[in-house]
């Protein structure tokens, strides 16, 4: 059972507890007071990590998301009816220029053609019958012995004999052709697709039969920002030849990050705005000839827009917004904070390039900058006291 105090055992462990409570609260006060001498408003100056600005010339590059596709894309159509008698390729084969893909059953262009050189052969003949009366009439005439108007009428047979030729020949012409087109070819170098016929369908003429993509080169088209005039400018130059030079390079990111080996180029810019994206369609061409990169396929072209020479650069997180724009903070002579106003290029690799407000030589901070004022006195972790504090060390225990 526990033991209730008296009442002057009572009295006695208030009074012990009242003395304790003053000599803590002296205590306090005295800590207060020391507190305030170490600095302004009773805390000590921040500390912060200073930094000197890196002066290096700088490749500002920009990622642009784009599709790859076949640098020609050609349908292959039926070029004359006829029944589709054979195809000549294995589906996805490759193909070259002038290959033979499908054949079209010739017989009824043949006999065409042999009709159209028979009449020919009737034209050439109606045409020497009417060469030789109009020389007749023509001898007649010179002796007065026909009328002009019967030298006339020959002299329109002899006419009109000729062009019946020249509508036979033509006949020739289109007859050949057609048989020719009996045998489909390959229009360009590329990758055949899947048939849309079978062997034994009637095709009309314009009929698709297949496709061809040429993979190499490939294309790349992507959009680009109103904002981006260098590389849309250069561009232009290149396509236009004025800069061959100084054509505008590109590099390929697969979509599993990987570069592509292969640099290409960007040989085309449209000369309009979207309104709708504010964006500006742009082409990129790239060698290909292990067919890596597939049409259709999503990819990155990464574009070198500038090079900017001797630029002033900082760690990003150095560059906080001020009442009047960026702004860093860079440290004085007598360990102030000073808020300085800047002008900001492109942020490079992690690191923000400083158009104007930053020397060389100035210590900017860039860690510390929780409730950082402008002229606030700072604890100043610039990396060597660590190394003067080392060496003094080591000076000691080579003394001792």
């Amino acid at each position: 059972m526990p033991r209730h105090l008296s009442k002057s055992e009572g009295s006695v462990v208030k009074g012990v507890l009242v003395g304790v409570s003053a000599v803590l609260l002296l205590v306090g006060c005295s800590g207060g007071d020391e507190g305030g001498a170490q600095g302004q408003g009773g805390t000590p100056p921040p500390a912060v990590v200073v930094e000197q600005p890196e002066v290096r010339d700088v490749r500002v590059q920009q990622d642009y998301a784009g599709r790859a596709r076949g640098a020609r894309e050609v349908e292959v159509r039926a070029r004359i009816q006829g029944i589709l008698e054979e195809r000549l390729y294995e589906e996805g084969q490759r193909v070259s220029e002038g290959d033979s893909l499908f054949r079209i059953d010739p017989k009824p262009t043949e006999a065409a053609l042999k009709g159209a050189q028979a009449q020919r052969q009737v034209a050439q003949a109606d045409l020497r019958q009417a060469e030789r009366e109009w020389r007749r009439i023509e001898s007649l005439f010179e002796r007065s012995a026909i009328s002009e108007r019967e030298r006339d009428s020959a002299q329109s047979a002899f006419e009109l004999a000729q062009a019946n030729l020249a509508v036979a020949e033509a006949g020739v012409t289109e007859a050949q052709l057609n048989l020719g087109y009996t045998d489909v070819r390959a229009p360009v170098d590329g990758v055949t697709s899947l048939e849309d016929l079978p062997e034994g369908s009637l095709v009309d003429q314009g009929t698709l039969l297949t496709r061809i993509v040429q993979q190499s080169p490939i294309h790349v088209r992507f959009a680009l920002p109103e904002n981006d005039a260098a590389i849309q400018r250069a561009a232009r130059d290149a396509m236009s030849g004025q800069a061959r030079r100084e054509a505008v390079e590109a590099t390929l990111v697969m979509a599993n990050g990987e570069e592509y080996e292969r640099t290409g180029r960007v040989d085309f810019t449209a000369s309009t705005l979207d309104a709708r994206t504010g964006t500006v369609s742009a082409r990129a061409v790239f060698e290909n000839p292990e067919s890596r990169i597939i049409p259709g396929q999503f990819v990155r072209v990464r574009v070198q827009l500038q090079t900017l020479e001797d630029a002033v650069t900082v760690p990003e997180k150095a560059v906080s917004e001020g009442p009047r724009g960026a702004q860093l903070f860079v440290v004085t002579d007598d360990s102030k904070a000073e808020a300085r106003d800047v002008t900001l290029g492109p942020v490079v690799d992690g690191r923000q390039v400083i158009s104007e407000g930053l020397a060389a030589g100035d210590r900017v901070i860039v860690s510390g900058l929780v409730n950082l004022q402008d002229g606030m006195e700072v604890d100043v972790d610039d990396g060597e006291d660590d190394g003067e504090t080392a060496n003094a060390a080591g000076d000691e225990k080579e003394a001792q």
